[in-house]
């Protein structure tokens, strides 16, 4: 106990809102818990190292624990000490010699040291989790600070982008900048390094939209990493819902302040912050996990519990818990996470982790879960992005296209038909027809638009492009158990050679298959998501699972040579190309069905001959080449009437050899200007082809066309040349280190 003091004065305060708040006089303290008998407020130097003072929270209102401190300021350092029964057999792990975060703290101090003391039962003892420990965990637990959330934000405004014009950007707040030469080396893995003008103008010139960041709550670094010196890289083990992690931060008492600073330089570039969450477990683990908040606060609320043996967690997320989103209160959280986020912290939207688990009831999935339906309904959550990683490991886990209208969803089938397309598998064309037309058998539906599919090829987890290009197999070892962890299926080619080679050729393809890979991702239906450094051909020498990784193996490496240049040009080039013209990201699904009205089908399937695909043709199993014939006339909207847009012809080839491809005859227009070969990517586009000529398409290669129009020059035409001229002009900035802020100190030296 700490020693005596003067005693802090407190009054009943308020239950809500909930956590502590600062209102300019005071701090309310307000704490949820249905099943405890008693909660000590706990007060810590400003370190959080010494225990100050415990202070009982004097009113209990609709399961609210909760009192005023007058004297409490923003910067107060605090914890709790929650009273109640100890009975793992009911489902209550109550022990007030576990110091315990606030779920609703907006700000952590210190870092979790693992202890035995941190566990609420004695680690070591017969009865295993069913005894109770003595020992005290505040030694050993970082706590909550109080915040003055005060913060001028100036001209900043949301960039709401449509989504039509949504291309997301996935990366990480430490791995992006870490080895950045102009970003100075304190700011390096940074909020702050993360919003510096040479980064945001980076990211800014690919031509991408919305930047989603991997977890950036507060989370903890697992034990069985650390004793192998490792580290939780991801992110995915959330502690705090509230809290931006310290670590990312240059000056960890002011993290609060350095998110939003981001966030208003990234905004003020047109770009949107998603934010990657994880409120389908904690980092509590399983009945042998730590006792660290909610397992203390009230474990029976806060988790799901087997029902007939409530000592024991219900793991539909392969972690050890799965939070209760069935608790009104438990939902209440979420919600009230999400919405300030949103309102307080100005991020654009959110990809939830495991998403499927968020609307799970003890039968499974329900479509018309509390949450699900709570932000559909919600003034504030509808408005912004919501992407659902639609699987778990749970029973009916898997639910590409099962969320509700308003919702986006990670699309694995568009990813791993494309990888088998281009690897060569056989009989990959009615599928990847149908991916490339936004997976309309899962999302067409209920209004819902052919944005829902977010198309991807990598994404942190798995191989980086150039990895799927260059591997057979996973190369896992560095992470320290024995190459068994990662998926093992990646649906992959090293095209002759494991790993680096000098072989020409095969490096030469390996490029072309890259390129094929990226101009399939933005060139089709539905939202592209691109994996930062992909654009430039990052490797991760084989490992598909560097969630431990906080090293090179992980961190961008901005060493940009020809090659690296020359991707990340392409990159910007077909980014370009589908910004400029609408067919190529239209809000209405792409059917095939032919509209009498318009005398027009908004989508023909095309054989190397320009004749329509049959059935004979889809079901070849050695088929590998084929046109997607995107009418621009065609039907835009709810509006029966013909659209305006440019006329787009995609051939795709698989096959090792070349094809000849007849360009077919179209209403609109005679000619064809050909504006990208996977072959030839720094062809601008100047030449034009007569319908009914023949295309040499490179094998393994793919290439767009354009239709000029007849009576006037295409306005997509001369949007994405002017593009194209600026890029010329303004070439991907690259990072120089000499012109970077270390040389500059060393020239002042």
């Amino acid at each position: 106990m700490p020693t005596a003091a003067p005693r802090t004065r407190i009054i009943e305060g308020s239950p809500g809102p909930l956590g502590a708040t600062w209102d300019g006089l005071g701090v309310n303290f307000a704490l949820f818990s249905a099943n405890a008998t008693k909660v000590e407020l706990c007060l810590f130097d400003d370190a959080g190292e010494t225990e100050l003072e415990r202070i009982e929270l004097p009113e209990y209102t609709n399961e609210v624990w909760h009192g005023y401190l007058p004297d409490a300021r923003p910067g107060t350092v605090y914890g709790y000490r929650v009273h109640g029964p100890y009975d793992p057999e009911a489902g209550h792990r109550f022990n007030p010699n576990k110091l315990v975060l606030d779920p609703y703290a907006k700000a952590h101090v210190g870092k979790l040291t693992w202890d035995h003391a941190c566990f609420g039962y004695t680690i070591g003892a017969e009865g295993d989790d069913l005894t109770f420990d003595e020992r005290d965990s505040a030694p050993f637990m970082p706590k909550g600070r109080v915040i003055d959330p005060a913060f001028t934000w100036g001209r900043e405004r949301p960039p709401s982008v449509p989504w039509d014009r949504t291309i997301v950007y996935e990366t990480h707040v430490r791995g992006f900048t870490k080895l950045h030469p102009l970003v100075p080396e304190h700011m390096r893995g940074t909020f702050s390094g993360l919003g510096r003008k040479e980064i945001v103008d980076y990211v800014k010139s690919l031509g991408v939209t919305s930047v989603e960041l991997l977890p950036i709550h507060s989370f903890v670094n697992d034990s069985y990493l650390l004793d192998k010196g490792l580290t939780n890289y991801w992110g995915y083990n959330t502690i705090g819902f509230f809290a931006p992690d310290p670590r990312y931060s240059a000056v960890p008492d002011f993290v609060f302040s350095e998110f939003k600073e981001m966030i208003a330089r990234l905004h003020d570039a047109g770009l949107e912050v998603i934010l990657d969450v994880v409120y389908n477990h904690t980092a509590e683990g399983n009945e042998r996990g730590p006792t660290l908040s909610f397992k203390g606060i009230d474990n029976a609320s806060y988790y799901r519990l087997m029902p007939e043996q409530q000592r024991y967690y219900i793991n539909d997320t392969g972690t050890g818990n799965t939070l209760n989103m069935s608790h009104p209160r438990v939902l209440q959280m979420v919600t009230d996470s999400l919405r300030y986020w949103v309102c307080e912290m100005h991020v654009d939207g959110f990809r939830f982790d495991l998403g499927t688990i968020l609307a799970r009831e003890h039968y499974g999935f329900d479509e018309g879960h509390g949450f699900l339906d709570s932000c559909l309904q919600d003034p504030v959550l509808s408005k912004v992005k919501l992407i659902a990683e639609p699987w778990d490991i749970g029973p009916g886990g898997y639910q590409v296209g099962g969320f509700p209208p308003g919702w986006a969803e990670w699309n694995d089938k568009f990813r791993d038909t494309v990888r088998a397309y281009w690897k060569g598998d056989e009989g990959k064309l009615p599928e990847l027809a149908t991916r490339m037309a936004a997976s309309a058998d899962c999302f067409n539906k209920r209004g819902r638009k052919p944005w829902a599919s977010v198309n991807f090829i990598t994404a942190h987890d798995g191989f980086t492009l150039h990895d799927l290009v260059s591997y057979n197999d996973k190369h896992n070892e560095a992470n320290g158990e024995d190459n068994r962890d990662g998926h093992s299926d990646n649906i992959s080619w090293n095209h002759g050679v494991e790993g680096p080679t000098d072989d020409p050729e095969i490096l030469g393809l390996r490029e072309r298959q890259k390129r094929n890979l990226l101009a399939t991702l933005l060139l089709s239906q539905g939202t592209p998501m691109v994996l930062a450094g992909d654009e430039s051909g990052r490797t991760q020498q084989g490992n598909n699972n560097a969630y431990c990784q906080d090293n090179e193996i992980s961190w961008v490496n901005w060493d940009f040579g020809e090659r690296e240049v020359a991707l990340a040009e392409f990159v910007r080039k077909v980014i370009a190309l589908r910004q400029s013209f609408p067919i190529l990201r239209r809000s209405r699904f792409l059917t095939g069905e032919y509209n009498a009205d318009l005398d027009v089908k908004d989508v023909r399937w095309l054989t190397p001959s320009a004749t329509d695909m049959e059935e004979e043709q889809w079901g070849d199993p050695n088929a590998r080449c084929f046109g997607m014939l995107m009418d621009g006339r065609a039907q835009a909207s709810g509006i029966k009437r013909p659209a305006m847009d440019a006329t787009a012809l995609l051939v795709l080839n698989a096959h090792h050899d070349v094809v000849s491809f007849t360009l077919p005859e179209v209403v609109g227009g005679n000619a064809w200007r050909c504006l990208l070969d996977t072959n030839m990517p720094e062809d601008e586009g100047r030449e034009a082809f007569e319908t009914g000529d023949e295309y040499l398409v490179t094998g393994r290669s793919v290439v767009l066309f354009v239709l000029e129009p007849e009576s006037q020059r295409s306005v997509g035409l001369r949007r994405v040349q002017e593009r194209f001229r600026q890029m010329a002009e303004q070439p991907i900035p690259v990072a120089n280190p000499e012109t970077g802020p270390e040389a500059e100190r060393a020239l002042s030296r």
